[in-house]
C-alpha cells in the first residue's frame, strides 16, 4: 500500500511561524510533525509515499529529499496554489497507482498510531469469497476519534463500522483514511475539491467504513497546541 501526506497547507493560523517554515516542518519534541508520520509509516512496512506541497514545497523537499535516509521512497506532488485535499488527492494519482492507498495530514499529531492496521480495511469479497458489487463495497475506510475541543460536535456518525453523516453521537474526523482511487477519478487534475464534500457523498450512498481511534492524536492547528506537545513532561494540558 501506499501513502500520501498532505503536505500543501499555508498554516495561517500557525504565523508568525510559519512565514518562515512550513507547518509540515513544525517540531514537537525534536521532531518535525511530518517526520513523525514517515517513521510510523515506515514501522508498518508502508515505504512508499506521496507528498504534495504548495506553500515552501523547497524546503519540504530539501529536508525530506528522496526519504532514503527513512527507510521510505519519497515522491512529491508540488502544486502551484493549494488545491484542497480532495484536489490534492486528485492531482497525484498518477503516482498513487490502481489500489487503495491510506492519506493522512501531515500536520496532525498521532504518535502512536499503528498504520499497520489499515492495510485491510477495505474488502474485494464477501466471507465466503462472493465479490462485491462496486456500488456495495465501501469506497473508503476512515479513522474517527473523539471530538476535540475545537470540533465539539463532531463530524460523522457510526453504527456497526459503517460512517454516516446523520446520527448520535458524532465524532472527529483524524484526517486519516484509506481511500479507492476511483473515489478521485472524477475531478480533473488541477482542480479544487475538499475531501470532506466527497466522503460525505459516499456516506448518503452507504459506502464509507470507519472505525474509533482513542489514542494520542492532536490536530496541531495553533501556535498554543505546539507549545502545549513541547511543553515539559508533567506540565503539559489535556488537550486533542
Amino acid at each position: 500500500m501506499k501513502a500520501m501526506i498532505l503536505a500543501a497547507g499555508r498554516g495561517e493560523r500557525m504565523r508568525p511561524l510559519t512565514d518562515e517554515c512550513p507547518k509540515p516542518l513544525l517540531k514537537v519534541r525534536g521532531r518535525p510533525l511530518i517526520v513523525w508520520h514517515i517513521l510510523n509509516l515506515v514501522r508498518a512496512g508502508i515505504t512508499e509515499i506521496v507528498i504534495n506541497h504548495a506553500y515552501m514545497g523547497e524546503a519540504i523537499e530539501r529536508e525530506l529529499g528522496d526519504g532514503g535516509r527513512y527507510g521510505a521512497r519519497i515522491a512529491y506532488s508540488p502544486e502551484t496554489v493549494a488545491l484542497e485535499t480532495a484536489g490534492g488527492i486528485a492531482n497525484a494519482l498518477h503516482l498513487l497507482g490502481d489500489e487503495p492507498f491510506l492519506v493522512l495530514s501531515a500536520d496532525i499529531y498521532c504518535p502512536y498510531f499503528d498504520f499497520a492496521q489499515v492495510t485491510d480495511v477495505l474488502v474485494d469479497e464477501d466471507m465466503w469469497g462472493k465479490p462485491y458489487p462496486p456500488e456495495k463495497r465501501d469506497a473508503c475506510w476512515i479513522y474517527l476519534t473523539p471530538n476535540p475541543f475545537h470540533n465539539p460536535e463532531g463530524d460523522f456518525g457510526l453504527t456497526m463500522y459503517q460512517v454516516a453523516n446523520a446520527g448520535e453521537p458524532k465524532w472527529n474526523f483524524s484526517n486519516i483514511g484509506v481511500y479507492r482511487p476511483e473515489m478521485f477519478k472524477a475531478i480533473a487534475p488541477g482542480t479544487h475539491a475538499r475531501l470532506g464534500t466527497l466522503i460525505r457523498q459516499y456516506a448518503d450512498l452507504g459506502q464509507v467504513g470507519g472505525e474509533i481511534y482513542e489514542g494520542d492524536w492532536v490536530n496541531v492547528g495553533t501556535v498554543a497546541q505546539l507549545e502545549e506537545l513541547n511543553a515539559a513532561p508533567g506540565t503539559r494540558k489535556a488537550q486533542s
